[in-house]
């Protein structure tokens, strides 16, 4: 239909204003929110996301669209709350203990939301045990830890065993990302996934959430 390709468009050349005035006219065309979500949002951050992978888009291209595609979902929410529509899944996000650096931990935050999951974000230097409180009180099914700083990279190790001490480890996966961070650190420190890139995350989400 005319309003998917209009937000899809919108989201993905990041025009919030475009995406806002597109769900518009598609909640009063009474399109079904779960297909404007599924239809063009989704495909349109995927998009988004496989543009940067090839160096056509870049952080500024992908917060853009994130901005554009939120701005949507905000609109979308209630009705689909109101369905009783369940998420992809739910994540929660955080930069750990010590490190105040959020804005890669944003961009997936917004790739996440975008792409249909439920997404808790704690914020900047988050101490373990708000990362065990999401767990226990929100139904967490992912734990995505970011760390910018060298010196705050052994405080995802830190989460990590505060998640095992706790006895909820083995109810989520967790997901390492980060400038710093390295596959051979997420498997030393043991991670269930890391990603270099924001979309890379999304994918292991989903991966994990479909399972």
């Amino acid at each position: 239909m005319a309003e998917w390709q209009q937000l899809y468009d919108a989201v993905l050349n990041g025009d919030p204003k475009a995406a806002v005035a597109a769900t518009r006219a598609a909640i009063a065309e009474r399109c079904d929110p779960l297909d404007l979500v599924a239809r063009a949002m989704v495909p349109a951050m995927d998009e988004a996301g496989r543009r940067y992978e090839r160096e056509e888009y870049y952080v500024p291209e992908l917060l853009l669209a994130a901005r554009a595609m939120k701005g949507s979902l905000d609109l979308l929410r209630p009705l689909l709350a109101g369905r009783g529509t369940r998420p992809a899944g739910r994540v929660a996000i955080g930069t750990v203990k010590g490190d105040l650096h959020d804005i890669g931990k944003n961009l997936v935050a917004s790739l996440l939301e975008g792409g249909g999951f439920e997404v808790f974000d704690l914020g900047a230097d988050v101490p373990p045990e708000k990362f065990v409180e999401a767990i226990e009180q929100r139904g967490i099914q992912v734990v995505a830890l970011s760390a910018l700083l060298t010196v705050t990279m052994p405080s995802m190790k830190t989460t990590i065993d505060a998640l095992e001490a706790a006895g909820v480890r083995g109810k989520v996966k967790v997901l390492v990302g980060g400038a710093p961070v390295t596959r051979e650190f997420a498997n030393r420190i043991g991670a269930d996934g890391f990603s270099e890139h924001a979309t890379g995350a999304v994918a292991l989400a989903r991966e994990w959430c479909r399972a």
